[in-house]
């Protein structure tokens, strides 16, 4: 796999230290996402597919499972 660049929302803290989503863009459009804490586990998505989990999210659609 090519190397990614790592980015990280402005929200996040600068401490290392801290946890928080890191999101890269691969060939053929393709969302690499991972948690800082846990680098070595990284989930694939496109950017579509991306955008329908966080506006269901944002609509409560996985409340249940929590």
């Amino acid at each position: 796999m090519p190397e990614l660049s790592w980015k990280k929302s402005s929200f996040s803290g600068g401490d290392d230290g801290q946890a928080c989503l890191e999101l890269a863009l691969g060939a053929d459009d393709i969302l690499h996402l991972r948690e800082s804490d846990d680098p070595d586990v990284i989930i694939t998505t496109t950017a579509p597919k991306l955008r329908t989990f966080v506006l269901g999210a944002q609509a409560g659609e996985f409340d249940h499972l929590a």
